[in-house]
């Protein structure tokens, strides 16, 4: 049963949760089958959920039907009313904790049963939850259009030619609704498709962009944020479209919930992030700068848990600063919101790092052995470290040991695209520079303007550096 959806399900059930359940099944509106409640109280208990000793089938029967000789059928049965009772209190739960929506739905029901003065009663509650909501965002916008349209629906309803319909304010909100959800949709394909190398067809998305523009939507927060994103990502050489951005992000970023205004913050950053691999690196600072606000908002971390890549970003971002002892202090301070199970290679990396960019190589070099990078791009940004190390030190025969090892690793693991492709022009580059004529000008100068160009390139600045010393 470890697979199974019911234990899956129950697995991400909080304390509280299992207590809210446990209530759930002793009402004899939701359940009036005591197995099922027996199911659930065994499942639940001590660490029956993350053991298989305690969901084998045969095991679980005689718990639950303890005078019984095994049916699995039975079982089934009873695992299978379990799960819908979970399912209507997940659904029920949902519904409670979305205010608007919960009574919207009441609304919907008091329409249909013509309950003319219930009716008024909610929806102008409703009314009154929208205009002290908290966020306006694309949801906001969808629950304005679900009022507007229940009201056109009650209006219609009432058969009488002579009352005022609706239906503009029904257009306009759905024209918003839809303007704000196909904007965001846009910036989620468009990051989607430069990581898989995948194209997607954004229907009509000129006309829309045009009609945005025209009709005065960029002063609704949740088209703007997006419409600036959008343009940023798509005409990188107006850097206007991203301070627009960023602009929005610090103007209105409350007006979003803490999971979309991280989603539009990583879309600032990895903007700033594209930019910095093309050489440009005033967004080193831009970049950081959004992670610092990020971190101080506590919008990076979510349920007490930061990712691994944001994290060592956030780090290596300061470290191009020489933020050295923000850094640290970073380190020290949010390394206990990495995930158990990454903390301490993370950590380690990122120490490295820092010792690497202080040019204490033998303590990064100490670090980094003993790490264990299991993750592919950290493993290989730990490998670039070390070269680059041999390289300064001119320990050329560890050098030349580590560009053949690294780049054998790179094609036996098919390392996606761009990754790959900066990967090898990292090894092809170090390559040249260590093999090019010192005392010849045109070589040096002609080495110099390749690596200028080449794209992508994250180890560019370093190359150069070294081009420079020649």
């Amino acid at each position: 049963m470890k697979n199974s959806h019911l234990v899956t399900i129950l697995q991400t059930f909080s304390k509280k949760e299992i207590r809210e359940m446990r209530k759930w099944l002793h009402s004899p509106i939701h359940n009036q089958r005591q197995d099922v409640v027996d199911l659930f109280e065994y499942l639940v208990s001590s660490n029956h959920l993350t053991e298989d000793k305690f969901l084998q089938k045969d095991r679980i029967f005689r718990k639950v039907f303890s005078q019984e000789a095994f049916s699995d059928a039975k079982l089934r049965q009873s695992i299978h009313f379990l799960l819908k009772s979970i399912e209507s209190y997940l659904i029920t739960k949902e519904l409670q904790e979305d205010t608007v929506q919960a009574k919207m739905a009441l609304v919907s029901i008091y329409r249909k049963r013509k309950l003319t003065k219930p009716f008024q009663k909610t929806i102008n509650e409703v009314q009154d939850l929208q205009e002290k909501a908290s966020f306006q965002n694309e949801q906001f916008f969808r629950n304005e259009y679900l009022i507007q349209q229940e009201q056109y629906l009650f209006l219609e309803g009432q058969k009488k030619r002579n009352i005022p319909m609706n239906l503009q304010e029904v257009s306009d909100a759905l024209d918003t609704t839809f303007l704000a959800d196909k904007l965001r949709q846009a910036c989620l394909m468009l990051a989607h498709q430069k990581v898989y190398k995948t194209e997607y067809k954004i229907g009509l998305f000129q006309e829309i962009m045009q009609y945005i523009e025209d009709k005065g939507y960029l002063n609704i927060p949740a088209i703007s944020v997006y419409y600036y994103g959008y343009k940023a990502i798509t005409d990188q050489n107006e850097k206007h479209y991203f301070d627009k951005l960023k602009e929005e992000i610090f103007s209105s970023g409350a007006l979003f919930p803490k999971n979309e205004i991280k989603d539009i913050y990583l879309m600032a950053i990895n903007y700033c992030i594209g930019r910095m691999n093309k050489g440009h690196s005033t967004f080193i600072r831009e970049a950081f700068d959004l992670y610092k606000k990020g971190l101080e908002m506590g919008i990076l971390i979510e349920n007490d848990s930061i990712s691994p890549w944001t994290f060592i970003n956030v780090a290596i971002n300061g470290l191009k600063l020489r933020e050295f002892d923000w850094v640290e202090s970073f380190v020290e301070n949010f390394s206990q919101y990495i995930p158990d199970s990454k903390r301490e290679g993370i950590v380690l990396f990122t120490l490295s790092k820092l010792h690497f960019e202080k040019k204490d190589y033998p303590q990064a070099m100490q670090l980094l052995n003993q790490g264990d990078f299991d993750d592919l791009l950290i493993y290989l940004n730990a490998k670039t470290m070390l070269l680059k190390m041999y390289y300064e030190m001119d320990e050329y025969d560890a050098l030349d040991y580590q560009l053949e090892s690294l780049g054998t690793y790179i094609k036996r693991k098919k390392v996606m695209g761009y990754h790959k492709e900066n990967y090898q022009n990292i090894i092809r580059y170090t390559k040249k520079i260590t093999r090019v004529n010192p005392y010849s000008k045109k070589d040096v100068l002609g080495l110099k303007s390749e690596i200028e160009t080449a794209n992508p390139l994250t180890e560019r600045e370093w190359l150069l550096e070294q081009i420079d010393s020649l």
